[in-house]
Protein backbone atom coordinates (compact mmCIF):
# COMPACT_ATOMS: atom_id res chain seq x y z
CA UNK A 1 0.00 0.00 0.00
CA UNK A 2 2.56 2.66 1.40
CA UNK A 3 5.02 1.63 -2.01
CA UNK A 4 1.23 2.33 -4.26
CA UNK A 5 1.31 5.75 -2.46
CA UNK A 6 4.79 6.24 -3.52
CA UNK A 7 4.44 5.63 -6.71
CA UNK A 8 1.63 7.83 -7.11
CA UNK A 9 3.48 10.53 -5.39
CA UNK A 10 6.92 10.04 -7.90
CA UNK A 11 4.21 10.08 -10.91
CA UNK A 12 2.60 13.59 -9.75
CA UNK A 13 6.13 14.56 -8.89
CA UNK A 14 7.20 13.64 -12.70
CA UNK A 15 3.94 15.19 -14.38
CA UNK A 16 5.23 18.64 -12.60
CA UNK A 17 8.35 18.19 -13.39
CA UNK A 18 6.89 17.85 -17.05
CA UNK A 19 5.03 20.90 -16.64
CA UNK A 20 8.26 23.06 -15.50
CA UNK A 21 10.05 22.24 -18.54
CA UNK A 22 7.40 22.06 -21.02
CA UNK A 23 6.14 25.04 -19.98
CA UNK A 24 9.03 27.87 -20.54
CA UNK A 25 9.84 25.60 -23.76
CA UNK A 26 6.83 26.26 -25.13
CA UNK A 27 7.04 29.99 -24.47
CA UNK A 28 10.42 30.37 -26.57
CA UNK A 29 9.15 31.71 -29.65
CA UNK A 30 8.84 34.88 -31.85
CA UNK A 31 7.27 37.65 -29.69
CA UNK A 32 6.64 41.14 -31.13
CA UNK A 33 9.93 43.69 -30.09
CA UNK A 34 9.02 46.56 -28.49
CA UNK A 35 10.61 49.05 -26.80
CA UNK A 36 10.56 50.18 -22.72
CA UNK A 37 9.38 53.94 -22.67
CA UNK A 38 9.13 54.13 -18.88
CA UNK A 39 9.62 51.36 -16.42
CA UNK A 40 7.65 51.91 -13.16
CA UNK A 41 7.68 48.53 -10.74
CA UNK A 42 5.47 46.16 -12.93
CA UNK A 43 4.05 49.01 -14.76
CA UNK A 44 5.83 49.72 -18.50
CA UNK A 45 5.14 52.40 -21.24
CA UNK A 46 5.95 50.32 -24.42
CA UNK A 47 6.51 51.57 -28.09
CA UNK A 48 5.67 48.99 -30.56
CA UNK A 49 6.15 49.24 -34.43
CA UNK A 50 3.79 48.13 -37.21
CA UNK A 51 2.87 45.00 -36.89
CA UNK A 52 0.85 42.15 -38.72
CA UNK A 53 -2.21 40.06 -37.30
CA UNK A 54 -4.55 36.67 -37.97
CA UNK A 55 -6.89 37.57 -36.02
CA UNK A 56 -10.77 36.72 -35.64
CA UNK A 57 -13.58 37.94 -34.10
CA UNK A 58 -16.17 35.57 -31.47
CA UNK A 59 -18.53 36.05 -29.58
CA UNK A 60 -19.32 34.26 -25.85
CA UNK A 61 -18.05 34.60 -22.53
CA UNK A 62 -14.52 35.59 -22.49
CA UNK A 63 -12.58 31.97 -22.05
CA UNK A 64 -14.92 30.12 -24.60
CA UNK A 65 -14.14 32.86 -26.96
CA UNK A 66 -10.28 33.09 -26.70
CA UNK A 67 -10.90 28.97 -26.89
CA UNK A 68 -12.72 29.46 -30.76
CA UNK A 69 -10.19 32.46 -31.56
CA UNK A 70 -7.59 30.46 -30.60
CA UNK A 71 -8.80 27.39 -32.98
CA UNK A 72 -9.36 29.59 -35.59
CA UNK A 73 -6.19 31.10 -36.24
CA UNK A 74 -4.29 27.83 -35.23
CA UNK A 75 -5.72 26.17 -38.05
CA UNK A 76 -4.45 29.26 -40.16
CA UNK A 77 -1.51 29.18 -39.69
CA UNK A 78 -1.05 25.08 -39.48
CA UNK A 79 -2.33 25.40 -43.07
CA UNK A 80 -6.08 26.44 -43.41
CA UNK A 81 -4.67 28.50 -46.01
CA UNK A 82 -3.95 29.23 -49.94
CA UNK A 83 -1.39 27.07 -50.66
CA UNK A 84 -1.54 25.57 -47.14
CA UNK A 85 1.79 26.83 -46.12
CA UNK A 86 2.80 26.34 -42.15
CA UNK A 87 3.26 29.83 -40.27
CA UNK A 88 5.53 30.00 -37.21
CA UNK A 89 4.12 29.58 -33.97
CA UNK A 90 4.30 33.06 -32.10
CA UNK A 91 3.53 34.51 -28.47
CA UNK A 92 1.46 35.95 -26.93
CA UNK A 93 -2.06 35.63 -28.06
CA UNK A 94 -4.05 38.45 -27.28
CA UNK A 95 -7.83 39.26 -26.48
CA UNK A 96 -9.70 42.33 -26.50
CA UNK A 97 -13.20 43.44 -25.95
CA UNK A 98 -15.16 44.79 -28.48
CA UNK A 99 -17.66 47.93 -27.92
CA UNK A 100 -20.63 47.85 -29.67
CA UNK A 101 -22.04 51.60 -30.11
CA UNK A 102 -25.89 51.30 -29.34
CA UNK A 103 -28.31 53.74 -30.85
CA UNK A 104 -29.50 55.49 -28.27
CA UNK A 105 -29.35 56.46 -25.51
CA UNK A 106 -26.11 54.38 -23.79
CA UNK A 107 -23.24 52.40 -25.22
CA UNK A 108 -23.14 48.69 -24.26
CA UNK A 109 -19.63 47.24 -23.61
CA UNK A 110 -19.91 43.40 -25.56
CA UNK A 111 -23.34 41.89 -27.75
CA UNK A 112 -26.10 41.93 -25.28
CA UNK A 113 -27.89 38.80 -25.22
CA UNK A 114 -28.71 35.16 -25.71
CA UNK A 115 -30.70 32.88 -23.48
CA UNK A 116 -30.29 34.86 -20.74
CA UNK A 117 -26.32 34.66 -20.97
CA UNK A 118 -24.36 38.08 -21.83
CA UNK A 119 -22.97 37.19 -25.10
CA UNK A 120 -19.68 39.96 -25.77
CA UNK A 121 -17.65 40.07 -28.76
CA UNK A 122 -13.64 39.86 -28.61
CA UNK A 123 -11.13 39.60 -31.25
CA UNK A 124 -8.47 37.24 -30.33
CA UNK A 125 -5.30 37.82 -32.78
CA UNK A 126 -1.89 36.08 -33.22
CA UNK A 127 1.19 38.59 -34.29
CA UNK A 128 2.42 37.41 -37.56
CA UNK A 129 6.59 36.12 -37.46
CA UNK A 130 8.90 39.24 -39.11
CA UNK A 131 9.91 37.54 -41.75
CA UNK A 132 6.01 37.56 -43.16
CA UNK A 133 4.73 41.05 -45.12
CA UNK A 134 0.91 41.16 -46.25
CA UNK A 135 2.23 40.53 -49.52
CA UNK A 136 3.82 37.06 -48.24
CA UNK A 137 1.09 36.13 -45.74
CA UNK A 138 -0.99 33.50 -47.35
CA UNK A 139 -4.57 34.26 -47.64
CA UNK A 140 -6.99 32.53 -45.12
CA UNK A 141 -8.98 29.62 -46.11
CA UNK A 142 -11.82 30.52 -43.87
CA UNK A 143 -13.50 34.00 -43.92
CA UNK A 144 -13.66 34.36 -40.29
CA UNK A 145 -10.04 34.72 -39.90
CA UNK A 146 -8.46 37.97 -41.46
CA UNK A 147 -5.14 39.82 -41.64
CA UNK A 148 -4.62 42.87 -40.34
CA UNK A 149 -1.46 45.85 -40.80
CA UNK A 150 -1.51 47.07 -37.26
CA UNK A 151 0.72 50.56 -37.24
CA UNK A 152 3.14 51.67 -34.73
CA UNK A 153 1.19 51.81 -31.11
CA UNK A 154 2.10 52.57 -27.64
CA UNK A 155 1.04 50.64 -24.40
CA UNK A 156 0.39 50.60 -21.03
CA UNK A 157 1.09 47.63 -19.42
CA UNK A 158 1.32 45.18 -16.37
CA UNK A 159 2.68 41.79 -16.20
CA UNK A 160 1.75 39.30 -13.41
CA UNK A 161 1.70 35.81 -12.86
CA UNK A 162 -0.65 32.71 -12.00
CA UNK A 163 -4.09 32.17 -13.23
CA UNK A 164 -5.48 35.13 -15.32
CA UNK A 165 -8.82 34.75 -14.14
CA UNK A 166 -11.31 37.49 -13.88
CA UNK A 167 -10.75 38.80 -10.48
CA UNK A 168 -7.14 39.43 -11.65
CA UNK A 169 -7.88 41.05 -14.94
CA UNK A 170 -10.19 43.67 -13.21
CA UNK A 171 -7.67 44.72 -10.55
CA UNK A 172 -4.60 44.59 -13.06
CA UNK A 173 -6.98 47.15 -15.15
CA UNK A 174 -8.00 48.83 -12.41
CA UNK A 175 -4.40 49.24 -11.24
CA UNK A 176 -3.33 50.86 -15.23
CA UNK A 177 -6.48 52.83 -15.09
CA UNK A 178 -5.54 54.78 -11.81
CA UNK A 179 -1.65 54.81 -12.60
CA UNK A 180 -3.10 56.43 -16.12
CA UNK A 181 -5.21 58.94 -14.24
CA UNK A 182 -2.63 59.79 -11.45
CA UNK A 183 0.28 60.48 -14.53
CA UNK A 184 -2.03 62.40 -16.99
CA UNK A 185 -1.93 59.87 -19.23
CA UNK A 186 -4.78 58.90 -22.01
CA UNK A 187 -5.55 55.62 -22.51
CA UNK A 188 -8.50 54.27 -25.06
CA UNK A 189 -10.59 51.40 -25.82
CA UNK A 190 -10.79 47.81 -23.97
CA UNK A 191 -7.69 46.15 -22.33
CA UNK A 192 -5.71 43.77 -24.68
CA UNK A 193 -4.87 40.96 -22.65
CA UNK A 194 -1.83 38.77 -23.69
CA UNK A 195 -1.26 35.28 -22.55
CA UNK A 196 2.07 33.66 -22.97
CA UNK A 197 1.88 30.07 -21.79
CA UNK A 198 0.13 26.59 -22.79
CA UNK A 199 -2.63 25.55 -20.07
CA UNK A 200 -0.08 23.19 -18.41
CA UNK A 201 2.42 25.95 -16.86
CA UNK A 202 2.31 26.06 -13.56
CA UNK A 203 0.92 29.11 -12.44
CA UNK A 204 3.93 30.74 -10.55
CA UNK A 205 5.36 30.18 -14.10
CA UNK A 206 2.87 32.31 -16.36
CA UNK A 207 2.97 35.34 -17.78
CA UNK A 208 0.07 37.42 -18.56
CA UNK A 209 -0.76 40.84 -19.34
CA UNK A 210 -2.79 43.26 -19.27
CA UNK A 211 -2.27 46.32 -21.66
CA UNK A 212 -4.31 49.78 -22.14
CA UNK A 213 -3.44 51.73 -25.93
CA UNK A 214 -2.21 55.31 -25.24
CA UNK A 215 -3.93 58.04 -27.08
CA UNK A 216 -2.16 60.20 -29.44
CA UNK A 217 0.03 62.59 -27.89
CA UNK A 218 -0.22 60.68 -24.35
CA UNK A 219 3.60 61.16 -22.66
CA UNK A 220 5.27 59.28 -19.93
Amino acid sequence: MHRVILLAALGLGAVAVAAVVAGPAMSRVEQPDFRIEKQDGDIEIRAYGPLIAAEAEVKGQRREAINEGFRLIAAYIFGANQPKAKIEMTAPVEQQKQKIAMTAPVTQQGGGTRDGERRESWTVRFIMPKAWTMETLPAPTDSRVRLEAIPPRRFLAIRFSGFAGEDAIREKSDELRRYAETHGLAIKGEPVLAFYDPPWTLPFMRRNEVMFELANGATG
